[in-house]
């Protein structure tokens, strides 16, 4: 990828992941990249490592710039194999590498990988002085593991974020500003959905102590760099960790014989009176990751499934698992399907929906075979009535 400066001495040296398409159960369009990032000054220290398969890459960059004997620390912020999967290979090629973790999850993490391992270990206040700067040590635990660590160069005024502020998205180019705004965002709250979202308290300690720091660049562990609009993503991660929610509205279904689908228009149908934004995503058509960047900021979720042996159709119950693991709070829910005879899967999908305390201000929304017209009217009305409470 050729030299990339984020000051004068402090490079990336990461990989590009041009053609993953898959990544902890979501889809990655854009494929991927795997950051590190290598520091000069007195000491010399190189920032996380790559998933294994790129580790004669990061090498490659390293040499073009520096005899790798010559690192003096490995540190590691993230003991996921993503970033850590190279440090064994990294540790033969640079023998003076002294290995820095956090402690004690990510000595206990890296030691669960590959064995044995020497390892200066770091705290929350610690700082590892390379010269004319210095490295300050911040554990966030469970954004998104128990390691997970920052680290702060005040004298640049860097912070290497490790997974927080990442998108999985492969590009020629390394900086937030060098890409289209829109889709650089899209996948960020694509990154958060589908791995930060349970962690929102997390999150927000996090921010709270990385506030007081002056911070000109964050250098996140995936995706581009950010050397602008900081205060964007930022302000995007509070409302996120806030589980704050906006006047949208989101229904995901499936259908056998397109009754679930009517019903599903005649919801989206309410909204739109109700001057509603409304995202209506088929689960035949859309995967379950990209409809979690649609539930991430929406008010009102609609679940619809018409009921198959007693239970609701498998691609819905895969979504309702997926999506109860990340936890979205703070939601308004709708249940909804047809039903030949039992009708049991509407009432599986509200359960779901209370189990994350959600309010279901509708009795289920369950209609015999097809619905007729006065059917799908009074679920657009009944639609209408909750969008008004919602607003009130």
């Amino acid at each position: 990828m050729g030299k990339c400066e984020l000051a004068k001495g402090i490079y990336w040296v990461g990989a590009i992941d041009w053609s993953l398409r898959y990544f902890h159960g979501y889809t990655t369009q854009k494929g991927s990249s795997y950051n590190a990032y290598l520091i000069i000054d007195e000491k010399v220290a190189l920032i996380d490592t790559v998933k294994a398969p790129f580790a004669k890459t990061l090498m490659e960059n390293v040499r073009a710039i520096i005899d790798p004997s010559k690192i003096d620390y490995l540190v590691s912020l993230h003991v996921e194999m993503d970033h850590s999967g190279s440090i064994p290979y990294v540790l033969q090629q640079c023998p003076n590498a002294e290995l820095v973790t956090s402690t004690p999850a990510g000595i206990k993490g890296l030691q669960a990988h590959f064995g044995e391992l020497n390892a200066l270990t770091v705290k929350t206040g610690d700082t590892l002085n390379l010269g004319k700067r210095s490295l300050q040590f911040l554990q966030t635990p469970m954004l998104h593991w128990p390691d997970n660590t920052l680290a702060y160069m005040p004298e640049e005024q860097i912070l290497f974020s490790s997974d927080a502020f990442g998108q999985h998205y492969a590009s020629s180019q390394r900086f937030n500003d060098q890409v289209p705004t829109e889709k650089l965002f899209f996948e960020a709250a694509k990154y958060y959905a589908n791995i930060v979202l349970p962690y929102g308290s997390q999150t927000l300690k996090a921010l709270a102590a990385a506030s007081k720091l002056d911070i000109k660049i964050i250098a996140p562990a995936h995706g581009l760099i950010w050397r602008s609009q900081l205060a964007d993503i930022i302000a995007k991660y509070a409302d996120w960790g806030a589980q704050k929610v906006d006047d949208k509205a989101v229904i995901v279904y499936d259908t056998m014989w397109h009754a679930t689908e009517t019903m599903a228009d005649a919801i989206t149908d309410g909204f739109v009176e109700k001057g509603i934004f409304v995202e209506q995503m088929s689960l035949q058509a859309n995967h379950i990751s990209d409809i979690m960047v649609a539930v991430l900021e929406a008010k009102y979720v609609a679940i619809g499934s018409p009921t198959i042996n007693n239970n609701m159709l498998p691609t819905v119950a895969a979504f309702l698992a997926y999506m109860k693991g990340l936890a979205p709070q703070n939601r308004i829910g709708i249940a909804f399907g047809s039903y030949g005879w039992g009708g049991q899967s509407i009432g599986q999908i509200a359960e779901i929906m209370k189990s994350l305390n959600w309010q279901l201000p509708l009795d289920l929304i369950k209609i015999n075979f097809t619905p007729k017209s006065e059917d799908l009217i009074n679920i657009k009305e009944n639609i209408k009535n909750i969008a008004l409470k919602g607003n009130s």
